[in-house]
């Protein structure tokens, strides 16, 4: 009896205090009519609503844009990412032989970490990711080739490229032909999918 009103003592003194607090954070604030009232800037939310089909062909037509969705944008992600460090390398060359030489050595890592993967994509995911990286590098793929390897590689890989059904040129319209993809980008960034 006596250890089991200690132990309750003990809860009651030590742990209950301790529990209740909080650390104390560090904010603006205004006042408004003699209240101190503390300002808080969050993040915004995006809340998206249920999603209603019409039909079952269109719902499964959705859930396969989903999948293809989530794998390729991953990738146009990195590309935006490596986009700006190639940038980088290019203003830091010494000259056109060492420009050259270090986009050939980005290129080749690019070849052994992303090769087998681009490979085995289906053509709508190929479709997906050209769209995908003008999204996120503000650039065609055509245009980015461009860039990096030179007017006469962008138009090989763009021959190369009609000739099995893609276009390098192709550009990202979320508000028009892209929305339902800008929809399921946002809720991938969102966490929604």
């Amino acid at each position: 009896m006596k250890s089991t009103f200690f132990s309750i003592l003990l809860f009651f003194v030590l742990i209950l205090p301790v529990a209740g607090q909080t650390s104390p954070v560090l904010t603006r604030a205004i006042l408004i009519d003699g209240d101190t009232v503390p300002i808080y800037v969050m993040n915004q939310v995006k809340i998206f609503g249920p999603i209603i089909f019409q039909n079952k062909t269109d719902a499964i037509r959705f859930t396969r844009l989903v999948r293809n969705v989530k794998k390729v944008y991953p990738y146009a992600k990195i590309t935006g990412i490596k986009v700006k460090e190639f940038d980088e390398i290019i203003k830091n060359a010494k000259n056109e032989k060492d420009r050259k030489e270090k986009m050939k050595a980005a290129e080749d890592e690019l070849k052994a970490q992303f090769e087998d993967d681009v490979k085995n994509m289906t053509f709508k995911q190929g479709v997906l990711l050209i769209k995908l990286i003008d999204r996120e590098t503000g650039n065609s793929s055509f245009e980015l080739i461009k860039e990096f390897r030179g007017r006469f590689m962008a138009s090989f890989y763009q021959t190369i490229g009609r000739l099995f059904g893609y276009n390098l040129k192709t550009t990202y319209d979320p508000e028009g032909e892209d929305k339902e993809v800008e929809k399921i980008v946002q809720m991938i960034e969102n966490g929604a999918i």
